[in-house]
This record gives structure tokens, C-alpha cells and sequence, in this order.
């Protein structure tokens, strides 16, 4: 795992071991995703599928990538906001660095590698891992938050709203105020350490600290404010699939096509998998397809979606990446 050390010797050696298999299940797991994606065309029709594809102009497509970037903008903003909050001596452009360079490592199983900008912070402040982790979770909380905004908005508004969504949106909420709440994560760890029979005290006292330190975020205008950029972020992405079904001639809702994106998204990460892959694009195309999506439509656009926010992320990373390692060695 990136996060493990800086240190020579062996530990270096496991984490160059975890590196490669890491990115091994990565790659296996594009090539199947690419490999059931082709199947289900080539049941489709190539013809029909190409028909499709080549309805989207260069243009278009640079319009996609636009709208990731005004959601990674503004995510990247709100991750400065929480570091301020939290009392991190870095700038807006240090924390920018960090945010776009930690999203090469959503190749990694339940994107934990992205854990790397706690590294970065470790160098360049010298705060460690236990006392900035609170703003890794307050960051996953208010997407969560915004993520079930944005479900429950659809479920509402869509034409034909279905209960699909819900549960995931109830999930998402619970996880996200728990996350949140000082007291009652403080009560988790007191209760996993009295279940666990008091084993791994070191856990369950990191989680009473982490605790702690969320009171920091314990303010509403602060947590309002930061739903706000993340509901717009993740709209914006929501949008650009919508855009994209309608370049490429299906007829279909604008929160219909949110509420897909959403839930895709959430499905694929709760799976584990590295950038959620195989569950999201599978949702995504079973869900296009129950709105009345043709297949032929639904399979190329949850590739071009894909490409245009999964791996523009992680080719941003690609890019911001030896940047802030750079910048974090000689930060230390």
C-alpha cells in the first residue's frame, strides 16, 4: 500500500510488492470490464454501437471532460476548506496538489491508496497520519452527503421515480452522519472495544481521536456549504452522462440520468473494486437500459461516461502525481 512508509528495507519492498499487485487487479479487471462491455455489444449489434459512438463530436466530448473538472474543481475546493478547518498550514494550491495528485491511486482495492495524501501532509507539516485522517473521512462523509442529496432529488423528480435509489440514499446517509458526529463515533469505538472483548485497543483509541478531532467540522454552515459544492460537483458529472445519451440520441430524463450516475458510482464502490470498476458499469447499463435506453446506446455511453470521468481522474493524477511527491520530499 502507498501509505505504509517512507523507510528502505523491507517494508519498501512490500510496498512495491503491493503496487504491482494492485495494479495487476487493475488491469485484469479493465480487461474483463472491456471484455463484457464487447460481449453485450457484439450481442447488440456492432453496427448499432458504432452508429451510436460516432454521434459524439470531439467537441462534445471536450464538454465531458468540462464537466468532471468542474466537479473535481470544486471537490478539490472543499478539500481545502476542511484542511483550513482543520488547522493544516498549507495553501490553496499545496492542498489542489494534493487532492488531483491522490486520484492516480483509485486504482487501488477500496481506493485506499488514495490514503497517500496523508503522506504528502506527514512530509510537508510533519502531522501524522492519526491526526490529519479526519479529513479523509470528512471528505468521504460529504460525498456521501451529497451523493444521497442528489438520489433523493432524483427519486423525487424523475419521471416515473423508482425506488431504486433509496436504500443506497439511506445507506449513504447513515454513513455519512455517522462519519460526522463526534459523539457518536466516539460511542462506536467505546462499543467495538467493549464487543471486541477488548482486543486491538490501538483501533478502537484511534477511533475516539479521530473523534476528537471531528469536532472541528461540528459547525452547520460549514457542513452546508460543503454539501453545496459536492451537489454540484457530482450534478455536473450526473449532467454530463444526460448530455451524452442525448448527443447520442436516447430520450431520457435529466434526474433519471443523475439518479443512474449516482447510484452507479455508489454501487461500484461498494463492491471494493479499484475505481469501482465492473459494478458501476454494470448498474449503469442495467439501469439505462429499465429506462428504456437501447442497448446499443447504454453500452457506449457508460464507456465514453467512464473514460471521461474515471480515467480523466486518473490521468490528471498521472499528471499531478510526481508533483507532489516532488514537492512533499522537499517539504520534509
Amino acid at each position: 500500500m502507498v501509505v505504509a512508509t517512507d523507510m528502505a528495507g523491507p517494508a519498501s519492498k512490500r510496498t512495491s510488492s503491493t503496487r504491482w499487485r494492485d495494479a495487476a487487479l487493475f488491469v485484469a479487471l479493465c480487461l474483463m470490464v472491456l471484455g463484457g462491455l464487447g460481449a453485450l455489444a457484439a450481442s447488440t449489434g456492432w453496427a448499432e454501437t458504432w452508429a451510436a459512438l460516432s454521434r459524439v463530436t470531439l467537441w462534445q466530448v471536450a464538454a465531458l471532460l468540462v464537466l468532471s473538472l468542474v466537479n473535481y474543481g470544486l471537490r478539490g475546493l472543499r478539500w481545502h476548506i476542511f484542511a483550513r478547518r482543520l488547522g493544516l498550514p498549507l495553501g490553496l494550491s499545496r492542498n489542489l496538489t494534493h487532492f488531483l495528485g491522490g486520484f492516480l491511486m483509485t486504482i487501488t482495492p477500496g481506493r485506499v491508496g488514495e490514503l497517500v495524501r496523508m503522506r504528502w501532509i506527514r512530509r510537508e507539516t510533519g502531522w501524522s497520519f492519526e491526526r490529519s485522517a479526519p479529513l479523509v473521512l470528512v471528505d468521504r462523509a460529504s460525498d456521501l452527503t451529497a451523493m444521497a442529496v442528489l438520489m433523493i432529488a432524483a427519486v423525487a423528480l424523475a419521471a416515473g421515480p423508482s425506488v431504486w435509489a433509496l436504500p443506497v440514499a439511506a445507506l449513504a446517509v447513515v454513513a455519512a452522519v455517522v462519519v460526522t458526529r463526534p459523539a457518536l463515533l466516539a460511542r462506536l469505538g467505546d462499543a467495538g472495544f467493549a464487543l471486541s472483548g477488548r482486543r486491538l485497543p490501538r483501533l478502537f483509541a484511534r477511533v475516539r481521536r479521530a473523534a476528537r478531532t471531528l469536532s472541528r467540522f461540528d459547525a452547520p454552515a460549514l457542513m452546508l456549504g460543503a454539501t453545496a459544492l459536492g451537489v454540484v460537483g457530482w450534478f455536473a458529472e450526473g449532467a454530463a452522462l444526460w448530455f451524452l445519451l442525448k448527443w447520442m440520441g436516447a430520450e431520457i430524463a435529466l434526474w433519471s440520468a443523475v439518479g443512474i450516475f449516482v447510484f452507479a458510482t455508489l454501487a461500484g464502490g461498494l463492491t471494493g473494486a479499484p475505481g469501482g470498476l465492473g459494478g458501476a458499469e454494470a448498474a449503469m447499463v442495467v439501469l439505462l437500459v429499465a429506462q428504456g435506453v437501447p442497448a446499443s446506446i447504454a453500452i457506449p455511453a457508460t464507456l465514453v461516461i467512464r473514460v471521461t470521468t474515471l480515467w480523466f481522474a486518473i490521468g490528471i493524477g498521472a499528471l499531478v502525481f510526481p508533483v507532489a511527491e516532488r514537492g512533499s520530499k522537499v517539504g520534509s
